[in-house]
């Protein structure tokens, strides 16, 4: 009996508190944005990572193939401002879009407003992604 508690203590003291004071959580979040599943690479969620990084580098390829439009910061459209709000998201994938003038300048037919969809998707689901892998290396969310 009084080796089966101590056990258990240990367990618990070993267990990660959640809400727990480290870089951990937030170097998998700016890791998880900058490169798509990095984050879930960096806390042990090898297949997750993987798998978001082949999804999100698909739909960002396809939405490049599909000549969607890369937005710019400071247009003063409100609807583009949203649309670069949203491909912001994709951090590296975004800033190479930049650097090597990938992607329209602006959709000239509906297969290329579809890419641009596709793009701001790209985003958005890496944000989703890296705010995952803060929760699960904060101890917010179980695996």
């Amino acid at each position: 009996m009084a080796i089966e508690s101590s056990v258990e203590r240990e367990r618990a003291i070993a267990q990660k508190i959640p809400g727990e004071k480290s870089a951990m959580p937030m170097l998998a979040l700016l890791a998880g944005w900058v490169i798509p599943g990095a984050g879930h690479l960096l806390i042990g969620k090898y297949v997750r990572g993987v798998l978001l990084f082949v999804s999100i580098l698909g739909m960002y390829l396809v939405g490049l193939h599909l000549a969607g439009k890369i937005y710019l910061p400071n247009t003063g459209d409100v609807l583009d401002m949203l649309g670069f709000a949203g491909q912001a998201g994709m951090g590296l994938l975004y800033v190479l879009a930049r650097a090597f003038s990938w992607g329209a300048t602006s959709s000239v037919n509906t297969l290329a407003d579809y890419g641009t969809k596709f793009l701001i998707c790209t985003g958005l689901l890496n944000l989703i992604a890296a705010v995952d892998a803060h929760s699960l290396a904060n101890g917010r969310k179980a695996s």
